[in-house]
């Protein structure tokens, strides 16, 4: 070889190495600066007793328990006993009764909107945010979850649904029908969002709506149930445990840990599990008894059984497999847990109540302020204390968890000391709560935010007058029948931030021969006339499908009726959709009213994409 190939061959030699290098250093950087993905997983009504980790032998639950193996599983996690206030100190480290949530409808499960929420931090540190299932911290502007901060929303904003196979959902404010069993459905767009931004860091809050009733399953999950002769019972509540009801919870299970499954083997097959935390917990306990460890209560109640929650958190190579956590720890941790996790400085509007876990996650090691915190579980005037050792019951007793998580043994004898120091705490959120939550919710329901496109003004959140009543005394996906007099009337107080232009959906049955009605929709000075021309009358939807008879309504397939364009002025007014003329027996029954802003609709579809 002469001087010159010599030469030239030397010099592309060591351009290759420099490319190589450059690449490799870039590959590196990249994997470096790029943050750790979040799917959090949150299900409804769920026991800590209802998977197989936790030694139910009713149940194989191989996904969920693989989380443990793969991850870290916190023994002592304390959600609240109801599903909205759970909801909220996740979104938000923060205790409930702060923001406004004291109740799970009518308007008291929405969140201040002053109030931080973990998406929005997210979202600020440059994360694709979603959100899939079941949101129950308000409907309209700006308590949507599309202005708290996720870019994309699927599911439904109410309490409890009526229908899970194939019902009508939300998607970014848009009413649509699903797409097969509802939490297959919710997966499938989550999984849809992990693929569309495994290149960048993401945030899903994959809500799961069951076991919360009505008792619905697929039937290749209920086939493996319906059968089965149960192997433990409700130690508490044995003669009043319904097999079938207890089986048709499991059936459910069963679908929930198919699909935490799914997402486990999305990441996988994106090859993304390595960078992502997955966490898996329930909001609160078992809304009937069944097998749940013994321990005392159930959902609505602050005891062990109705606030311990199964919590498991998995990040490969940075949370060491197996391990078993005793520290006590709170959803309002995860918000501060997570943040530091992924290196996200945040601040917010007000001080959190939650503490990052993740140096004792990550790194095993506790701190004083963990050692000694002081952990509340309180709905209205049920307020329970729990420490690292102790349980002070709302009912005054004094329990030593950590040899009694059944609350057998009252030892407030044993340790008056730390009984006074817990009644003491006990006595101050009382106060606390009361200051915060006043007697009666003056709130009104927004209509017409300038950030949003439509407006859900449902039959849940109205009062009827004279002889309409709601279809269930639970309101979250009720609707409004018996309406037979002009003197009837349907409410809503509502505010108006800025005048709009609207068209308006009303969505309706009315059986064959009472067609004909008219009424009117009066939003302050405005006045919008309708009439039923069309009679629709399906059957009430759910019982074929429940595997045990519910408590909530039914549902029924609505149609909508369009009553035109209004002009709302700003301000704040008692909207009433009230009947002018029923020539026969009754008006109609009422589910909701949709509003569609039509100017600025354009630009507004702009930013919300």
């Amino acid at each position: 070889m002469n001087t010159n190939k010599k030469q030239l061959f030397l010099t592309c030699f060591v351009y290759l190495l420099f490319f190589c290098f450059g690449c490799a250093k870039q590959k590196a950087s990249n994997e470096i600066e790029k943050k750790p993905n979040v799917i959090v997983i949150m299900t409804d009504d769920m026991a800590w007793g209802d998977i197989s980790y936790n030694g139910n032998k009713n149940i194989n639950t191989p996904r969920i328990d693989q989380l443990s193996k793969e991850g870290a599983s916190l023994s002592n996690f304390y959600v609240q006993q109801v599903c909205s206030p759970t909801r909220a100190e996740f979104l938000t480290g923060r205790y409930s009764h702060k923001m406004g949530v004291y109740d799970t409808s009518e308007g008291a499960e929405r969140m201040n909107v002053d109030e931080t929420t973990i998406a929005e931090v997210f979202k600020a540190a440059g994360y694709k945010t979603g959100m899939y299932g079941k949101w129950h911290n308000g409907m309209q502007y700006p308590y949507h979850p599309n202005a708290r901060g996720f870019e994309d929303f699927y599911g439904f904003c109410s309490g409890h649904w009526g229908n899970y196979f194939a019902p009508m959902l939300e998607d970014n404010g848009k009413i649509v029908k699903g797409n097969g069993f509802i939490v297959d459905d919710f997966t499938d767009h989550a999984m849809k969002f992990m693929e569309e931004n495994k290149e960048e860091p993401f945030f899903i809050y994959l809500a799961i709506n069951t076991p919360h009733t009505p008792l619905q399953a697929p039937h290749k999950n209920w086939n493996n149930f319906k059968d089965k002769p149960l192997k433990m019972f409700s130690e508490t509540h044995k003669k009043k445990e319904k097999p079938q009801k207890t089986n048709a919870a499991l059936a459910m299970v069963e679908n929930i840990d198919y699909n935490v499954g799914r997402i486990n083997d999305k990441l996988e097959a994106l090859d993304i599990k390595d960078e992502t935390i997955v966490i898996f917990f329930s909001d609160n306990g078992p809304a009937f008894y069944r097998w749940n460890g013994g321990m005392k209560g159930k959902k609505g109640r602050p005891d062990e059984g109705g606030v311990l929650s199964p919590f498991f958190i998995q990040w490969p190579n940075r949370i060491k497999g197996g391990e078993v956590v005793n520290q006590i720890a709170s959803v309002t941790d995860l918000l501060p847990t997570l943040a530091e996790m992924c290196e996200i400085p945040y601040a917010t509007n007000h001080k959190l109540d939650g503490m990052s876990l993740n140096g004792l996650l990550t790194k095993g090691e506790s701190s004083k302020s963990l050692e000694d915190r002081i952990i509340l579980n309180q709905f209205y005037n049920k307020i329970s204390i729990r420490n690292q050792k102790f349980r002070l019951a709302f009912t005054g007793e004094l329990y030593d968890i950590e040899k009694d998580r059944k609350q057998l043994v009252d030892v407030s004898d044993q340790f008056p000391d730390v009984k006074k120091e817990l009644v003491a705490h006990q006595e101050r959120y009382a106060k606390e709560i009361k200051e915060y939550n006043p007697s009666e919710d003056k709130r009104p329901f927004i209509l017409g935010h300038p950030d949003a496109i439509f407006t859900q003004i449902p039959a849940r959140d109205a009062k009827p007058h004279g002889n309409i009543k709601r279809s269930n005394r639970w309101p979250n996906c009720s609707f409004m029948q018996d309406w037979t007099s002009i003197n009837d009337s349907i409410t809503w107080d509502v505010s108006v931030p800025s005048k709009g232009k609207y068209n308006v959906k009303l969505y309706y049955t009315c059986p064959e021969g009472d067609e004909g009605s008219e009424f009117s929709l009066t939003i302050g000075e405005s006045v919008l006339d309708g009439k039923i021309v069309e009679a629709w009358d399906p059957p009430l939807q759910g019982a074929d499908k429940d595997l045990y008879p519910r408590i909530e309504s039914y549902v029924k397939d609505f149609k909508t009726l369009d009553l035109g364009e209004i002009n709302i002025e700003k301000g704040d007014f008692r909207m009433t959709l009230k009947a002018t003329k029923i020539p026969n027996k009754k008006v109609m029954d009422f589910r909701m009213l949709l509003f569609e802003r039509l100017d600025k609709k354009e630009d507004l579809s702009m930013t919300l994409k």
